[in-house]
């Protein structure tokens, strides 16, 4: 079998620079040579390459690369079955990660480190994955057409005020799927099927491309307001490009469902698993458990523009300048396990 191994080649200003404070953290004596782990990461090489050369000056455990779609990388896990390389899995959203577990592919992990740092909604109740970071799916909105009076919850988004208002990608994409099988477990299939419909018909064009095309969109006045995961605002505010700079800087986040009784920001992670194939669990347990200490963390969030999943681990300037807000305490689970539902919904609603 053919694999794309990768090496530690440019990873991005603020990761060079995160990596230089990492590398300036005590090491702790390394394991014996010869020691491996084999990484499929749907995460790009520069948003975690540098974390695993660091794992690898910690611990002296070399750690092989491979990167690809999320999908890509599970059917190839599936193909592969109990011959597959692969020891760690990393991906991300709830619904590809319990996708992953219900394809067999995983393999349940006892750790009292990974019990300890990540709070359980942010981890599979059965223990077959966890997540490393957070992300919002929130509303941003044009500042100069849409007043924050306007807005309130994800529910008030179908409300006819917003007709030809709205610019949503598509039901295909895992994180609106997510988001309403998180509706599903906070108000029930019915009237979420209901929400569904009314959204729909406030589209201002059919969904298509991706979160950042969305907020594009906004910014050119196509539509007044979307619901996009949080880090691509980020990385539109500090882009190379000015003229993204200029697009970001029309736009504002809201945090919907802030009020007494509500359940807040729709929330989502990226997450790492062990695979059923690993031949070498021990070290991929300790790799788990490196990416949760509080160094890590704090890189990760930096580098991902996410939130930690450690409480205590300082947020990065960029989050916290879009200010504070409380978040839906749904396990995570069971976000995986609406998602049919979910899926079918949508289809039934038109949302294409």
């Amino acid at each position: 079998m053919n694999f794309n191994f990768v090496g530690c080649r440019g990873a991005g200003f603020r990761a060079a620079v995160l990596l230089v404070a990492l590398a300036s953290m005590p090491l702790q004596p390394v394991v014996a040579a010869g020691s491996e782990l084999n990484v499929y990461s749907a995460r790009k090489e520069e948003l975690i390459l540098p974390l695993l050369d660091r794992f690898t000056e910690k611990t002296g455990i070399i750690v092989n690369l491979v990167t690809g779609s999320a999908d890509g990388l599970l059917k190839r896990l599936e193909v592969e079955g109990k011959l597959s390389p692969a020891d760690v899995f990393i991906t991300v959203d709830a619904g590809r990660l319990h996708r992953a577990k219900a394809a067999g592919v995983l393999q349940a992990v006892n750790s009292t480190v990974l019990d300890a740092a990540i709070p359980a909604t942010l981890r599979d109740v059965d223990r077959y994955w966890f997540g490393l970071s957070q992300r919002a799916r929130t509303i941003f909105y044009a500042k100069d057409r849409v007043a924050p009076s306007e807005l309130s919850t994800y529910e008030a988004l179908a409300d006819p005020k917003w007709k030809g208002r709205l610019c949503i990608r598509s039901s295909d994409n895992v994180y609106n799927q997510s988001l309403v099988a998180a509706m599903i477990d906070a108000i029930g299939e019915q009237k979420t099927e209901v929400w569904a419909r009314e959204l729909v018909s406030n589209f201002a064009q059919p969904p298509h491309g991706g979160d950042t095309d969305q907020l594009k969109a906004v910014a050119a006045g196509m539509c007044d307001a979307t619901l996009v995961n949080n880090y691509y605002f980020g990385r539109m505010l500090s882009s190379a490009d000015p003229r993204i700079r200029g697009q970001a800087s029309k736009l504002a986040v809201f945090w919907p469902n802030q009020g007494d009784g509500e359940r807040g920001v729709h929330m989502n992670v990226s997450g790492a698993a062990i695979t059923k194939s690993s031949k070498h669990l021990a070290d991929a347990v300790k790799l788990l458990e490196f990416f949760v200490s509080p160094e890590s963390q704090a890189w990760y969030a930096e580098v991902n523009d996410e939130y930690p999943v450690v409480k205590g681990v300082k947020i990065p300037k960029p989050l916290a300048d879009l200010g504070t807000f409380k978040n839906d305490a749904v396990q995570l689970s069971r976000l995986g396990e609406n998602n049919r539902a979910a899926l079918q919904l949508m289809d039934r609603a038109g949302w294409r």
